[in-house]
């Protein structure tokens, strides 16, 4: 009885481990990487739909802009702050390159880095900064969202 019982068990586990369905990474990482791409067009052309689409929109949200304090708390302040931005900022291009993507085992979560040329006016004035993104993402039902950004700018020394 003790050998039908672990054959059973060992039966059991096969099978929910087959049923896993297989990720498709390369897929997965196109995805991502459009909504990263998205995020972009979304700030070049202060597209504030647009950049909605690409977030959850979560009150407990916490992200971190290139200022000294910003730590941007909540899908709210997110908007605000980025509204606040495009009012501010015209002209804005940005250069992305270096993009890393990592999906997780399950397919659910993905993580990503990439450096950013930015360049904007802002009261007649050029502005260029070389900026440092780190990216958590979330995968809710068929589409992929952003649920955390870092961004930085090096310290000169």
């Amino acid at each position: 009885m003790k050998l039908v019982s672990i054959i059973f068990i060992i039966t059991t586990l096969m099978l929910v481990m087959g049923c896993q369905k297989a990720v498709d990474t390369a897929a997965e990482k196109s995805a991502i990487k459009a909504v990263l791409n998205n995020y972009i067009l979304s700030i070049e052309n202060e597209d504030i739909e647009l950049y909605a689409k690409i977030f959850v929109p979560d009150p407990d949200m916490v992200n971190f802009g290139t200022g000294a304090n910003e730590r941007i708390i909540g899908w709210d302040t997110l908007k605000k702050v980025i509204e606040d931005q495009n009012a501010a900022l015209s002209e804005t291009k940005i250069t992305q390159s270096d993009v890393t993507i990592n999906v997780s085992p399950d397919g659910q979560f993905a993580w990503a880095t990439s450096l950013w040329d930015f360049k904007a006016t802002m009261d007649s004035q050029v502005m260029q900064l070389p900026v440092r993104c780190s990216w958590i993402l979330e995968k809710r039902g068929n589409d992929w969202k952003i649920v955390h950004f870092h961004k930085s700018v090096g310290a000169a020394w």
